[in-house]
Parts: structure tokens; C-alpha cells; sequence
């Protein structure tokens, strides 16, 4: 299906054309059109759930070895193809080569560790407190899952919902965001010839505006797993809340790394940089707080912007690329939005500027905030671009106290010498993931995955944490008959 012009929608087994299309546009080079991917309505929407829930039985009868195997065999694919996913990818969302094909291979992780997961569904069997009767505890499928992602990790992110969904027995409606539909429609692609049978899966691209109160509000659909704003995660919980579906939401974050004053400022320099302007700076887990000590605020931030002046930022395919562009022209007029506001707040801005390049693209110059406040506009609200701010701070109290000022609670670093400090940042700090050393950004596919706060809600994902989610308890008591 792969070489179709025009890529459908997935529905009840079939590939079927929407009433709309969209051109999926490669921001290094806005001549480029990466393909045509159709767009879904209400109606056709309507008919992916009704799908899935018709699927539902079937699915989660099907033994766990066997659901296994088709997860591995398409984590398989995923793997051997991540070169050219992986180009794809790159030329569709933004993010340099070599990020690009390490998030196709993690996607094809993510689908054979949870292949695994699925012979993994243990219960518990237990003696009763009443003479005679026996316990046991299991987990059940909770039903009808609707998946929607964003466009930031557009093959990452949908493998790590779908893969324990699809483990777990549940069966799956997925809307992956508009902007990027070709690493999700290969992702979909690759699980249904693997064998997934009709209806278990079913993918419809489009608007949120058109299709998301389907998705979500519609009473087959037992769970919701959603990744994406802070605003659209409330809608999503408000809709679910009144009909009591399950929820999952991974929101915003506005991440603080502290540099603490007994930091090896190389190091320091290396995580912020990779932690900050990674993948763009477009990660819900990017250091967008860089909270220095006083004594090594300056020396700091001029290493930085050394390192800054010097990246790359160009055709994310290209060689020696550091940085591609920003996804499109609404994210690239937001990250500018701020870096004007940041300017108006008193901030010293270091790069920042638009960029021009051979073709048309959506680049932008790194940008480093010197001179910011906790209360400042850029280090309350999320950015989602590759723009940090410096926040210099006394000691190290007074960073904790800086770091923990949030409303987000995603994940927390700190860089530092000190075994003790290192343990007393774990214990005191109020995020969900707590990075010593190495950069916010960059978790790991077998472990949970979440935040507190405005970041997230309801049980974590990834890893063995993810069936909290995709699974429901059952408790049974049984008693030996009474005899004739």
C-alpha cells in the first residue's frame, strides 16, 4: 500500500478513501509534499468505532501468544526498515536523520517488548479468610480504546499506546495528529499485514475539530489515550468524565535543569544542550528552565551559546545537520510569539532569529533567554520550540525551590558532583521523572512513563506500568460445591 499516492484510512480491515485529503508537507523544503493522506468525518469515524467495538470480543478471546507474535513480527518490520521509516519520518516532521531513525527503531522495541507483555498478564490466586474458598485476581481487556497522538513523536508515540493496547486484548480506533499522518499510517500499515484481523485496529487521519468528539465521546469507547496540550487534554477529561471512561492524558511540561554550583560545566553544557535543542526543543520533556548557580551562571551560559553558535540548523536529511526546522508555519509564529514576549519581559536574547536556507523551510535559530525570572511569561507557559531561558539562582535551596515553582511536573534534572545532592534532588523533587547527569529528554521504552500535576493524568505509561491502563481487575471467589 505503500507506494499509493493517496494513503486511506483503515476501517474494519479495508482501506478506504475519505471525503477529504490532505498534503502532508515536509517543513525543510515547503515544496516538498511528502504525500496525500485522506481525512475522515464524523460519519466514517463513526463507522471505525462501531468497527472496533464489533471486534472487541474476538480480540480479547485470542490468546496472548498469539496477539504476541503479530507485535513482534511487526516490531520486526519496523526494525529492518528503520533507515527508510526513518527518512520519512525525518522529511516529514523535521527532526535530524539520525533522531529520526532511532525513533522508528524504538517504535519497533516498543512492539516486541510489549509481544512479550502479552504471554505476561499474570494474576494472583489467594487464600480466602473463609474456610472453603478460594481467590483469584485477574486482568481483563478493558474494551474499546480510542488512541489520539501528537505530532512531535509521530511513530514513537503511537507505538507506545497501541502496542500494550493491542497486548492487553483491547481492541483500537487511532487518530494521529494531521500534520504528520505518514510515520502513523506506516506504523498501522506494518501491524495490519502482520495479521491483525479486521477491526482491531482502525486508523482515521483528520481534524481533531471533526472527528475527536467521536472518538472520545462516543459510549463504545471504554478508554482514552491521549498526548497532547494542556487544553485539549481538559476537553478530552470533561467529555470522558461524564460518561466515567477511562482517562490517560500526557500533557505539557516546563522542565528545569539545575546546574548545580559543583557541576562539571562540560557536562553541563552537553545535557543542557542535547536536553534543550534536542529533537528541536518540540519534546514535552525538553529542559526549557536551565536553573544555573551563581557561581558558574556566567561561565555557563557563555559555553552554551559557544556550542549554539556553532550548530548547524538545516535540511533535516542533511549531513552535519544539528537542528532541523520547526514542524510547521503555526509552531514556528508561536516559538517567535514568545521570543518577542520574553524580549518585552526584559530577557537577553542570544540567537532566536528566523532563518532562510537554500529552500523554504520553517527554521529557526536556537535561542537562549539570559536574565529571566521563575514568574516570566517564557518559564510559566510551554514553548514547545528550541528556546530555553537561564534562571540564576543563589544555591542550591533556592534551584530546588525555582525548579519544583511549576505547575507541570514531567521530569527534573540536575547536574552535579555530589552522590548526596543527587539523592536529596530525587527525593525533593515534585516530578514525575527525575534525570541526575543526563538530559531530561530521553526516557527509557521499558519503564513508566509520566508526570504530575498539569503534565499528566491517570496511570503511567511504557513498560510493565502500562497494563494499569489497558487492563481491568477482576476479583473471583469460588467455594467447593455442597454434596447431594
Amino acid at each position: 500500500m505503500s507506494h499509493l499516492a493517496h494513503h486511506p484510512n483503515l476501517i474494519a480491515g479495508q482501506w478506504r478513501d475519505g471525503p477529504g485529503v490532505r498534503a502532508d508537507i515536509n517543513p525543510s523544503d515547503t515544496t516538498d509534499v511528502v504525500g496525500y493522506y485522506s481525512t475522515a468525518d464524523a460519519e466514517q469515524a463513526g463507522e471505525a468505532v462501531a468497527a472496533v467495538a464489533a471486534a472487541a470480543p474476538g480480540w480479547a478471546a485470542t490468546p496472548g501468544a498469539a496477539r504476541g507474535e503479530i507485535l513482534d513480527r511487526a516490531g520486526t518490520e519496523l526494525l529492518g526498515r528503520s533507515a527508510e521509516l526513518g527518512e520519512q519520518l525525518a522529511r516529514e516532521e523535521g527532526k535530524t536523520l539520525p533522531e529520526a531513525v532511532a525513533e522508528v527503531a524504538r517504535a519497533g522495541q516498543l512492539l516486541k517488548f510489549h509481544a512479550g507483555q502479552a504471554l505476561r498478564n499474570a494474576g494472583e490466586h489467594l487464600d480466602s479468610v473463609r474456610p472453603g474458598v478460594e481467590v483469584t485476581v485477574t486482568r481483563e481487556p478493558v474494551g474499546v480504546v480510542s488512541i489520539i497522538t501528537p505530532w512531535n513523536f509521530p511513530i514513537a508515540i503511537p507505538a507506545w499506546k497501541i502496542a500494550p493496547a493491542l497486548a492487553y486484548g483491547n481492541t483500537v480506533v487511532f487518530k494521529p495528529a494531521e500534520s504528520v499522518p505518514a510515520s502513523a499510517w506506516a506504523l498501522v500499515d506494518a501491524l495490519h499485514r502482520a495479521g491483525l484481523p479486521p477491526g482491531v485496529l482502525n486508523l482515521v487521519m483528520g481534524r481533531g475539530r471533526d472527528i475527536g468528539d467521536i472518538l472520545t465521546g462516543s459510549p463504545e469507547v471504554g478508554a482514552i489515550s491521549l498526548t497532547g496540550s494542556v487544553s485539549t487534554g481538559e476537553r478530552v477529561l470533561r467529555a470522558a468524565t461524564r460518561r466515567r471512561a477511562r482517562v490517560q492524558l500526557e500533557m505539557g511540561g516546563k522542565n528545569p535543569l539545575i546546574i548545580a554550583d559543583d557541576a562539571d560545566l562540560d557536562l553541563a553544557v552537553e545535557v543542557a544542550l542535547h536536553g534543550s535543542y534536542g529533537s528541536t526543543g518540540q519534546r514535552c520533556t525538553a529542559s526549557s528552565r536551565l536553573v544555573v548557580a551563581d557561581r558558574l551562571h556566567d561561565e555557563f551560559v557563555d559555553k552554551l551559546w559557544t556550542r549554539l553558535e556553532k550548530w548547524q540548523v538545516g535540511d533535516a536529511r542533511a549531513e552535519g545537520t544539528d537542528m532541523g526546522p520547526v514542524v510547521d508555519a503555526q509552531q514556528l509564529a508561536q516559538d517567535l510569539h514568545y521570543i518577542e514576549i520574553a524580549r518585552k519581559e526584559g530577557a537577553q536574547l542570544l540567537g532566536g532569529e528566523q532563518l532562510e536556507r537554500e529552500r523554504p523551510g520553517y527554521y529557526l535559530q536556537p535561542a537562549l533567554l539570559v536574565g529571566t525570572g521563575n514568574d516570566d511569561t517564557v518559564n510559566r507557559e510551554e514553548i514547545f520550540g528550541p528556546v530555553a531561558s537561564v534562571i540564576r539562582v543563589a544555591d542550591y535551596d533556592e534551584a530546588v525551590s525555582v525548579a519544583n515553582d511549576t505547575e507541570f511536573g514531567l521530569t527534573a534534572g540536575i547536574v552535579t558532583r555530589s552522590l548526596a545532592r543527587a539523592g536529596d534532588f530525587r527525593r525533593r523533587s515534585t516530578a514525575g521523572m527525575v534525570m541526575v547527569n543526563v538530559p531530561t529528554a530521553g526516557v527509557d521504552f521499558h519503564v513508566p512513563f509520566g508526570g504530575r500535576g498539569a503534565s499528566s493524568y491517570g496511570p503511567r505509561e511504557q513498560g510493565t506500568a502500562a497494563r494499569e491502563f489497558f487492563t481491568a481487575t477482576k476479583t473471583s471467589y469460588i467455594a467447593a460445591g455442597v454434596p447431594d
